[in-house]
């Protein structure tokens, strides 16, 4: 068994032990290997060992190393903070962006994914898989909508024909242990709980939340979506 894989298995067992703490299937668990650290050919080795969804930070890294793997079963996720000159790249490349955080962007990405998709050049399809970040622990060096601007923003991106919202996505604070960031995860389940009371047509199955340090408390608070870089790629 090589690192990687023995890194891959791991994650999967610790995955496995936090659904059978929580009563969960594995089965509804996405793992998103974070490979921004790594190139093409450390990603290739991952996806042969089953892994198909990737994220990635920056979008002129992720277009040269996913346009070279040009793999149709992997899934590329967008998982770091978007400016808006770069929507056009993001979602011609993208089956998924993971960092949607205010106004002016959903419009931009609503503009561009229509531009492509009128010509069959979107990576998802007809329409843009899009989560909502939100700022759950306020922490200002970090991206992310308010938790009181979230309402609003879910409104604006269901009124995009072109976007499609399936979800919330946070970051918790780096804490000395995964327990302190449960808070953070339980109050991102409770806001998507409001949030679709009050916007019952919403697809808001998604939780993305939890990475390295703390997947198994997010898993216990209801992630659907772990982001996980470090501990499969030690980088």
């Amino acid at each position: 068994m090589s690192t990687l894989e023995a890194r891959i298995t791991a994650i999967r067992e610790r995955i496995d032990a936090a659904c059978a703490r929580a009563g969960r299937q594995a089965s509804g668990i996405r793992l998103v290997a974070v490979s921004k650290t790594v190139d093409e050919t450390v990603i290739a080795e991952a996806v042969r060992l089953g892994v198909d969804h990737f994220g990635e930070n920056r979008v002129q890294d992720a277009a040269r190393k996913f346009t070279a793997l040009a793999d149709p079963t992997v899934a590329l996720h967008l998982v770091g903070q978007l400016q808006t000159n770069k929507a056009r790249a993001a979602a011609k490349i993208a089956h998924e962006i993971e960092s949607v955080d205010r106004l002016n962007l959903i419009q931009t990405l609503e503009a561009e994914a229509r531009k492509l998709a009128d010509r069959g050049e979107l990576a998802a399809g007809d329409r843009l898989p899009v989560l909502l970040q939100v700022n759950v622990a306020r922490e200002e060096q970090k991206s992310g909508c308010s938790p009181e601007d979230a309402p609003s923003l879910v409104e604006a991106l269901l009124g995009c024909p072109t976007l499609r919202l399936r979800g919330l996505m946070t970051i918790a604070p780096l804490v000395p242990t995964a327990e302190e960031a449960r808070p953070t995860f339980v109050a991102l389940r409770e806001l998507r709980d409001e949030v679709r009371l009050r916007y019952p047509a919403a697809d808001l199955e998604t939780l993305s939340m939890g990475m390295t340090n703390d997947f198994e408390v997010a898993i216990e608070e209801g992630a659907t979506s772990i982001r996980v870089g470090r501990a499969i790629f030690a980088s």
